[in-house]
């Protein structure tokens, strides 16, 4: 495995986070006799013999040894393992769940885990991992996408041929906190299908647990609460093993050493931490005293927390151990004592080296324990306990008082200590894997505030319910702002350094989202925003190449960009002609590289928030026409010119059926509202209709004598509508396939067909200037509706059904009611063909989209004309009102799609299409929308911002002919090297090879190059392709780009000094 996919499956200090070691020296070392107990027990002995016991549950109460347990059942397992040297030994994997850590706390952090334990032993799964790098990179490990790419990793692992027999092993299943249901239904899934692979997982006895497990069909569980013999008799090893520890430690003698025993013995209620913590306690109590305090030590673990509380709280350090159980309470994962410092103001004249640390942590009694200079609580119950039943005690002032405290603190210490170049890399091309950490780092003790500071500012906020006792001021909100004026690039760059730059964009998604609410400055949320846009858009580069943040990042951003206006000074000072770019970001927020082409055969489905490329669909061998979402958004349907249709599961990424059948291209793809069937139209004239589990044909529905213009499910998915060329209408009984009804009646081409929303009811218009409105049960015509004198192009129900509006080319809109076909109003007002018409959710008016380059609101009461809209300077093809209402989105043959409110202001022109628009849609939660253009291209755009989220543009590239030391030649002009201006940049394409020595450009041309090595990125807009040309003179570079501009650059002899 490259260094690359391993980077990409393990984050930076994950590999330490595994071992188990260092979970068994934590816990105090493996007692070999006190598990001993399980491997003979005969429920074990069933799973480890049995052929159809796949999955083995462990549970029991906080204490019981769980943990430990499962260590040393995995030694035991790990013996006939390849683990142990076992050429073909079976295969085990482990990962053991920490709440307390949030790196380790999650679902997709137990996939990661085991992934890799299983890669490292056998090398041939690797390929597993690199397909899916190889494809889509880094990002799709991170985030919400990486507990899909890892599940289909995993799974794909699982299911390999060469898999041989495998034990998967994950304990703590209690303190999975993020994603738990979706681990325990995989668990349950894989322990149900595999024969091959073997589970065994632990938690406490919560229902919800049980509740998943229940459900697999070949599960055993040991429940150690009914195993209290084999329990007790571990425990009192563990007894004689501790206290054997004590008298050598205190020089016991033998009177009290037996005293010590028969007292643990005696109340120890078959708890191994309630052992340990009282035997913890007893280290520190001098032997003379011992006897005196033995009986003293409460009994149930509840009892001895409340006993350390009470020691702490009455001791001469209570306020400063205070202090450290807050923080450490608070805080998302355990800190290192450099990061625990930054927290903590310690009394004038104790020192501050870690020394000292380390006695402070040691003055919490036994709650706190340290390991590799990282603080971690003795047990999960403990910090259970503290939170629910000591919380006024630790936060005096309120839980969000700590979060405000960490958030502070947190500003303060990176204000302090970030800086550009941190790590003195200086050379500004390397990249991170090429990073060598100093020593001491310097991010040491900011590693946890870079992280996790946004999630305490949002947690402080949130968690304000009552305005007395609120923290967040005016003066913290400046604070913010002052920090990310002078700082933003440096916290950028250590996060970079961190290899965690997903973190930053997750950060600065919530800082967006905090910086909306009530007092926050309109200039603060728009440094915000303009943050958003800087990461997005060079990620790629900031992730990969630390120093480029400061040298590409801002050489390309847009010059009446914030954080380029605010950092210019970090421009490096060896680009001495910078090209100039847009004012202002434009529509392309993030560039989703994956395609070759827009005919490339390939579905790719890409994450909307990360703008990660989460899945390629390969399969078909021509254009792809169509693709639908079943509505379960469980699987993806594409019809193709290859005459087939393809069913995919969305997160595996993997093809389920291939639909063969169809004779000619298949048009059109559409589910049923259940995500059951699946009917496809095809240029053969044909509908067919399938089960969309099985891939089973169901029907072919045949008759139509012309073409099929379309096909739709109603509402309540038990009828087809088919509508055609031949003037008919036909329905169809979508679970037998039957033909109802041929609806006949129209004289020319029926255009558009909608049902009613209870599916009783079917309108249908045609070129013949009449509405037909029929029961859609029995086919009979209802009402003939007769009124326009021209085409009739759109027809659509009113949200409660009882009225039907048309649109035609008599420029008239015309409602009706649909139980008496009477004419409520005809609305006169646009002055050429109303191609579109569409209720508002709440039925209360009416927009309509024109040949007169208009958009029209009316009153459907009443029939007045509300609003007029103009700016659109084509046809008005298509208009939608987002499902909430708020919002209307109007499309044209001028290219555009304009956003207006539903007032009619205008908040957004979407520019990007280069052909007539046809229609255009919202999404279900109003996030966004979907264009489509007449030459077929597709976009996506964010209703938000207005920034075109996705898209397969086509561009035009100038042309560059010759050059010579002074002057640049293009098709369009020429421009003098040596007396260049900011003016004079020009567009101009042709390939020139470049040199090694002085300014070049990298093999694959995505870099400047000087003396051969990497100096500048280039953005994928900007890079020179076979198309395009890149030219060299002296210091001087020229690119001509496809967005048909040239790019010039000079630089100075000293390249690279930052």
């Amino acid at each position: 495995m490259t260094r690359s996919h391993f980077s990409a499956i393990i984050p930076k200090d994950y590999e330490r986070l595994l071992d188990k070691v260092r979970i068994e020296d934590r816990k105090g070392g493996l007692l070999r006799d006190s598990y001993r107990w399980v491997l003979d027990n005969s429920e074990f002995q069933r799973w480890r013999n049995g052929k159809h016991s796949q999955l083995l549950w462990i549970k029991g109460d906080p204490g019981k040894g769980k943990t430990m347990l499962l260590c040393g059942i995995i030694d035991e397992l790990s013996q006939s393992t390849k683990l142990a040297g076992h050429v073909d030994g079976a295969l085990l994997s482990y990962f053991f769940c920490q709440a307390a850590d949030s790196r380790i706390n999650s679902a997709t952090a137990v996939l990661r885990g085991l992934i890799y334990l299983l890669a490292d032993q056998q090398p041939s799964f690797i390929p597993h991992i690199r397909k899916k790098y190889d494809h889509a990179g880094k990002q799709l490990f991170e985030d919400v996408n990486a507990w899909v790419a890892l599940l289909e990793i995993l799974t794909n692992i699982l299911q390999d041929p060469n898999l041989q027999s495998t034990y998967l092993v994950i304990d703590a299943l209690n303190e999975c906190v993020t994603d738990l249901p979706l681990l325990l239904d995989f668990v349950v899934r894989i322990s149900s299908i595999s024969s091959r692979v073997k589970w065994i997982v632990s938690s406490r006895n919560w229902p919800n647990i049980e509740e998943h497990l229940e459900t697999a069909t070949q599960k055993i569980r040991i429940c150690l609460e009914l195993n209290e013999k084999s329990i007790s008799m571990a425990v009192g090893i563990y007894i004689r093993y501790k206290v054997d520890e004590l008298s050598q430690e205190k020089k016991y003698d033998d009177t009290t050493r037996n005293a010590v025993q028969r007292y643990l013995c005696s109340n120890a209620n078959d708890t191994f931490l309630w052992v340990a913590l009282v035997c913890q306690s007893l280290s520190r109590i001098s032997r003379l005293n011992t006897m005196a305090n033995l009986a003293a030590f409460p009994l149930g673990l509840e009892s001895v927390y409340k006993r350390m509380v009470q020691n702490i709280y009455t001791s001469e350090n209570a306020d400063l151990c205070k202090r450290v159980l807050s923080v450490v309470a608070t805080a998302y994962r355990p800190l290192f004592l450099d990061e625990l410092k930054s927290f903590i103001d310690l009394p004038e004249g104790v020192p501050g080296d870690l020394a000292a640390w380390g006695q402070i942590i040691g003055f919490c009694g036994s709650l706190l324990t340290l390991r590799e200079n990282a603080v971690y609580f003795v047990h999960q119950s403990a910090k259970e306990f503290l939170l629910s039943q000591t919380s006024d005690a630790i936060f005096p002032s309120r839980e969000h008082n700590m979060h405000h405290t960490l958030f502070s603190r947190s500003l303060l210490v990176m204000s302090r200590t970030l800086r550009r170049d941190i790590y003195s890399i200086r050379a500004p091309g390397l990249p991170i894997y090429k990073v060598k950490q100093p020593h001491p780092d310097p991010l040491a003790g900011v590693s946890y505030s870079c992280f996790y500071w946004v999630d305490h500012l949002c947690a402080a906020r949130s968690l304000e319910t009552d305005s007395r006792f609120s923290t967040l001021t005016e003066r913290d909100i400046n604070a913010v702002h002052t920090f990310l004026s002078e700082k933003f690039l440096y916290w950028v760059e250590a996060l970079s350094l961190s290899r965690n730059i997903s973190s930053l964009v997750v950060a600065i998604a919530k800082l967006e989202q905090f910086s909306t609410q009530p007092g926050i400055s309109s200039q603060h949320l728009a440094l915000v925003h303009d943050m958003s846009r800087f990461i997005l858009h060079f990620r790629s580069a900031i992730e990969n190449y630390p120093l480029q943040i400061s040298s590409s990042a801002l050489i390309f951003s847009p010059t009446q960009s914030l954080i380029r206006q605010l950092f210019w000074r970090d421009e490096p000072e060896w680009i001495t002609i910078k090209p100039i770019m847009e004012s202002q970001w434009n529509e392309l927020l993030q560039t989703l590289e994956g395609h070759r082409g827009s005919a490339d055969g390939t579905i790719k489905l890409w994450d909307t928030k990360t703008r990660a490329l989460l899945q390629t669909f390969k399969g078909h061998t021509a254009w792809v026409w169509s693709v639908a979402f079943s509505p379960n958004s469980q699987r993806l349907a594409s019809s193709s010119y290859d005459h087939t249709v393809r069913l995919w599961d969305i997160n595996l990424g993997t093809l389920q059926q291939t639909l063969k059948g169809h004779e000619d291209s298949v048009r059109t793809v559409t589910f049923s509202p259940n995500s059951q069937q699946l009917v496809s139209l095809s240029s053969d004239g044909n509908i067919r209709l399938w089960d969309a589990n099985s891939g089973v044909l169901l029907q072919t529905l045949g008759g139509h004598k012309d073409s099929v213009t379309s096909v739709v499910f109603s509402p309540d998915g038990c009828q087809l509508a088919s509508w055609s060329y031949d003037r008919t209408v036909r329905l169809w009984d979508s679970n037998s396939g039957a033909l109802k009804q041929t609806l006949k009646g129209h004289k020319d081409w029926v255009w558009s067909v909608a049902f009613s929303p209870d599916s009783q009811w079917l309108a249908s218009s045609s070129f013949d200037g009449v509405l037909r409105l029929w029961d859609a049960n029995t086919g009979v015509l209802k009402h003939t509706l007769e009124g326009h004198r021209d085409w009739v192009w759109s027809v659509a129900f009113s949200p409660d059904g009882q009225q039907l509006v048309s649109s035609s080319s008599d420029g008239l809109l015309r409602l009706w009611d649909t139980n008496s076909g009477i004419l409520l109003q005809a609305f006169d007002g646009h002055k050429d063909w109303v191609f579109s018409v569409v209720f508002s959710p709440d039925g209360k008016r009416l927009a309509s989209g024109s040949a007169d380059k208009t958009v029209r609101f009316w009153d459907t009461f009443s029939g007045a004309l509300l609003q007029t809209l103009t700016g659109h300077t084509g046809w008005v093809r298509s208009v939608a009102f987002s499902p909430d209402g708020q919002w209307l989105v109007s499309s044209s043959a001028d290219g555009t799609v304009r956003l207006w409110t539903n007032s009619g202001i205008l908040m957004r022109t979407l520019k990007g299409h280069r052909n007539s628009l046809k229609s255009v849609v919202f999404s279900p939660d109003d996030q966004r929308l979907t264009s489509l253009s007449a030459d077929g291209t597709v976009k996506h755009w964010d209703t938000n911002t207005g920034a075109l989220q996705q898209a397969c543009p086509a561009v035009s590239t100038p042309c560059l002919s010759c050059i010579s030391d002074s002057k640049l030649v293009t098709e369009r002009g020429a421009v003098n090297l040596d007396n260049i201006s900011e003016s004079e940049n020009t567009e101009g394409p042709e390939s020139f090879n470049s040199e090694s020595v002085g300014c070049g450009f990298s093999n694959d041309r995505s870099w400047v190059t000087w003396d051969g090595e990497n100096v500048l990125w280039l953005p994928p807009e900007y890079r020179p392709t076979a198309s395009t040309t890149s030219a060299i003179a002296k210091q001087k570079v020229a690119i001509g780009c496809s967005l048909g501009r040239v790019l010039l650059f000079g630089f100075s002899a000293d390249v690279g000094t930052q």
